[in-house]
Order: structure tokens, then sequence, then C-alpha cells
């Protein structure tokens, strides 16, 4: 590192590097409860609104993987400060939208920005921090990263709510101010950072870029607009189905053949990173998931309000605010591979514990299944980063953060779109089980209808005829909430096991450096 790198605690470049990284990683999630309220205001539908989320998403899975192939052309810290400065006025042309349409546009050039943010960020930490210290910087990052999505959809909805959706980009004006200003003063590349001139003989790579972006950007629609248009039925799902198999096969071959990729694809010759990565991307898979189904089956089904559902979840922020450090701490001296595996044994206990969920489930149970999740959060992001950057050169980490920033994101699309499917599914067959039994053969379901009826004569004061009619109506909502909830239960079973398969890839990873720990193979 140069003398006045040195100089600078490395804490503080840290802090500098997190802060717009936490506000970019929190706009993936923050306008999902101000979706209605943007529809009303911009004379739209709420679905033609959802565009709003899946065009950031696109734009922000088209850039993660290239931010270390343009920090080698621009210069890292040239290449960040740039990320931060279109992220910001994209923020503010969002936050002044005339029309839904210009508003998607805005989203895309936001998430644009907002992309290079996450694994420019992470490589800067990784090269800050000695490797003893690597974890203490990746509980730094993992606060931002693990945090934001959670806490994403309280603060959207308390902004909306008192104020309007505007501000839920406005916000991020100051921040983004702040974050250049410190990016300026603050960050240097460092000595061991090579730049890639264009006049020494390398070529920009068009083709390859636009090939992977198309990929991508097709994957990304797939995944956030198949439920909505289900899935295969649908003729434009299938065309950017197609086209992103195309798309992102041509792009590894060709990949696999440059000299200097866009997206080192090499990388995952190294057997400790390349299940790091599966990792992160059931990781990604697991939280983002969770984090969709939970408000909804609190809303719809127990009947909670936005901000009391978001009660329920701020705990398990809370949770993974103070096990990170401590975390930290446990990589001096405990094997990452230990931690790993407790992380994914915790999660998927706390998984297995939402699937054992009811109807008259009580809030203090919701919030401490969602506290034991979140814990296992906690042992697993600082681990599976720690553990993944062990073998790599220094020349290649911003192509390694890029990588594992994307496959995560990749993993909570997939989380995200799995989740609500098996749901719609799921709800679809318990529905269709329950309802062989509501008929008038079944003594349990005539028993259930009588009672019903009496009631509505006795206390209701309606007629036999209208009586029996409320009884079966309310026989017909018991078997969709029941259905629901099983299809809930289902959901959150297969997150959980899907958690516990994972611990035998543990064997394959090699034992941490950074540790004295007794290995596992």
């Amino acid at each position: 590192m140069t003398s006045s790198h040195r100089a600078i605690n490395p804490w503080v470049i840290a802090l500098t590097v997190m802060i717009a990284t936490f506000m970019e990683v929190l706009d993936t999630s923050v306008a999902n409860v101000a979706l209605p309220h943007i529809a009303g205001d911009l004379s739209a539908t709420v679905e033609e609104t959802t565009w709003v989320l899946t065009s950031y998403l696109v734009a922000n899975a088209v850039v993660l993987p290239l931010g270390g192939y343009f920090s080698s052309l621009m210069g890292r810290k040239r290449f960040y400060l740039t990320c931060v400065s279109v992220f910001t006025v994209a923020s503010l042309l969002c936050g002044i939208a005339p029309s839904l349409g210009w508003l998607i546009f805005f989203r895309v050039l936001q998430g644009l920005g907002g992309g290079g943010l996450q694994p420019i960020s992470q490589a800067i930490l990784v090269e800050t921090f000695p490797h003893e210290k690597r974890g203490a910087a990746m509980a730094v990052y993992g606060m931002g990263v693990v945090l934001a999505p959670i806490i994403g959809p309280v603060l959207g909805g308390w902004i909306t709510d008192n104020f309007s959706w505007h501000w839920i980009f406005l916000i991020n004006i100051p921040v983004g101010f702040l974050s250049f200003s410190l990016t300026s003063a603050l960050v240097q590349d460092p000595p061991t950072f090579h730049r890639i001139s264009l006049k020494e003989g390398a070529r920009f790579d068009y083709l390859g870029i636009g090939i992977l972006t198309l990929g991508l950007a097709s994957l990304e629609i797939v995944l956030d607009e198949g439920q909505r248009k289900d899935w295969f039925s649908s003729g434009f799902i299938v065309f950017f189905a197609i086209v992103a198999v195309v798309a992102l096969v041509f792009a590894v071959l060709y990949e696999l053949g440059k000299e200097r990729p866009i997206v080192d694809l090499r990388l995952l010759k190294d057997r400790t990173f390349a299940v790091s990565i599966v990792m992160l991307f059931v990781l990604g898979f697991v939280l983002y998931g969770s984090l969709a189904l939970l408000p909804i089956f609190l809303q719809t089904l127990l009947g909670y309000t936005a901000l009391l559902s978001g009660w329920v979840l701020s705990p398990g922020g809370l949770a993974i605010l103070l096990m990170m450090p401590v975390v930290a701490m446990l990589l001096k001296k405990v094997d990452t591979r230990w931690l790993i595996a407790f992380g994914f044994f915790t999660c998927g206990l706390g998984l297995i514990q939402m699937s054992g969920f009811n109807l008259q489930v009580d809030f203090q149970t919701a919030m401490t299944s969602r506290v034991v999740q979140s814990v296992g959060f906690a042992f697993l992001f600082i681990p599976i980063n720690v553990s993944a950057f062990q073998h790599i050169p220094h020349e290649k980490t911003a192509y390694a953060a890029g990588l594992m920033n994307l496959v995560r994101n990749i993993g909570g699309s997939t989380g995200i779109a799995l989740a609500t499917t098996m749901l719609a599914r799921r709800a679809q067959v318990h529905q269709a089980n329950l309802v062989g039994h509501l008929s008038p053969g079944d003594p349990a379901y005539q028993g259930l209808l009588d009672r019903a009826t009496q009631l509505g004569i006795l206390r209701g004061g309606l007629s036999p005829a209208d009586a029996a009619h409320m009884a079966q109506g309310a026989a017909y909502g018991t078997v969709v909430k029941q259905s629901s909830m099983m299809a809930f239960a289902d959901t959150f079973w297969f997150m959980g096991v899907l958690c516990f398969t994972l611990m035998p890839l543990l064997f394959l990873m090699r034992r941490s450096r950074a540790t004295g720990a007794v290995p596992i193979d």
C-alpha cells in the first residue's frame, strides 16, 4: 500500500466504502412497499409498477460481474467514484420522475451505477485489511449487504406513510455526496493494482459485454416476472428463457477462450472458491426467499399490519448486527468450515421451526424463529466470503468479488421466484385435497355446517337458507386459509432442508489459513 493509504485507519476506509454500498443494497427492497403509492400517483397499475423493481435488479445484475474488468481499465477508485456519481444522480432523477416510463428508465441508470459498488467495495476491503483481520472487514461489509434488504421494506413503508414515495429515492442524494467526498479523500488504488491500458494492445470487449449483458438481463427478467406471468405458459417468459440460456452458454465459452476475460471463470478451478460460490447462491436464495414469504404470511394469514410484520423481522436484523463481530473474532480461533456448518444448521433450524407455524402462531414464536435463522446468516456470510478469497491472487480480487456478488444476487432472485411459485402451487394441491372432504357425506363437514348454520340463525338473525349459505362460505374460507398455511409450511421446510443438504460440501473446502483449528478433512 502507499504511505498515504497506510496512514489512514483501515476502519475509516471500511466505513467509507460501505456508505454508498449500504444504500445501493437498500434500494433493492426499499421500493417494494411503495408500489401502490407509485401506481396511484403515476396513473399506472400495481403490476406495471413492478417494473420499478425488475428494471433495477436487471441493471444491477448486468454490472455486478463487470466491476473487475472496468476497474482494470479505469482504475478502481475512479470506477467506484463513477458508480457513486451515476447512482446519486439517478436517485435524484427517480425522485422527480414525471411518469412511470421515466421512473423505470432512471431506475435502470440507478441500477447500472449501483451494480459496481458491491464488488469494488468488497475488493477494497479485502486489500485494505491483512488476512488475519479480513473477517472483521467482512463483518462490516456483511452488516450492509445482509441488513439492508431486511431494513428496506420497513424503512420504505415508514418514509412512504409519513412523507411520500419520492423520498425513498431522494434520501440517497446526501448519502451519495458524503460517499463521493470521503472516497475521494481517503481511498487509493493499492500498489499491487495493475491498470490495463487500451493503448497497450488491450481491446475493449464489446462482444463479450454485449452477450453477457443480454444473458444476465434475460435471466433476471425470467426470474422476476415468471410467477406473475405463469412461467412457461407465457410466450414472453419462454422467449427470454431461450435468450438467457443461449447467451449465457455462449458467454461462458467465449470468456473461457479469452486471455483477458470480462468475467474470470477460471477462478472456479479453485475448489474452495467454487464451493463458496455455491454456498453464496444458497445464502441469497434462503435470505431473499424467506424475506419475501414471511411478511406475506404475517399480513395475509395472521392479519398483521405492515409495521407489525416489520417488528417481527427487525429483531433478526439486530441479531445479525450483534453476532457478526462475534463471528469475526471466532474466525481467528475456529476453522471457517465449522462456522459455516453451524451457520447452515442454525439457519435451517429456524426455517424448520417456521414450517411448524399454524394460524394461531403468536408474535413471540414468529419473531424467535426469525432470530434463530438470522443468527445462522451471521455465521454464514463472513466465513464464506473469507474462505472464498483465501487463494485468490490480489490482482483478481475485484473479479472474484464481482462473481460472488452476482451469484448471491441471482440466488436471491431465484429464491424469491421459486418460493412464491412453490407457495402458489402447493396451496392449489392442498386446497384440492381439503376440498375433497367438503362433501355432504362427510360427518365432520356436515357437523361444522350445522353448527355454523345454527349460529347464524340464533345470533345473526338470518333465515335458515341464508345461514346455510353463509356457513358454506365460511367453510370454504377456512379451507383456503388452511391450504395457504400448509403451503407456507412446505416452502419453509424446503428451504430448511436445502440448508442441511449443503453441509457435506464443507469437506471439499480447504482448512482456513488464519486458524490453527483441527481440519475437518
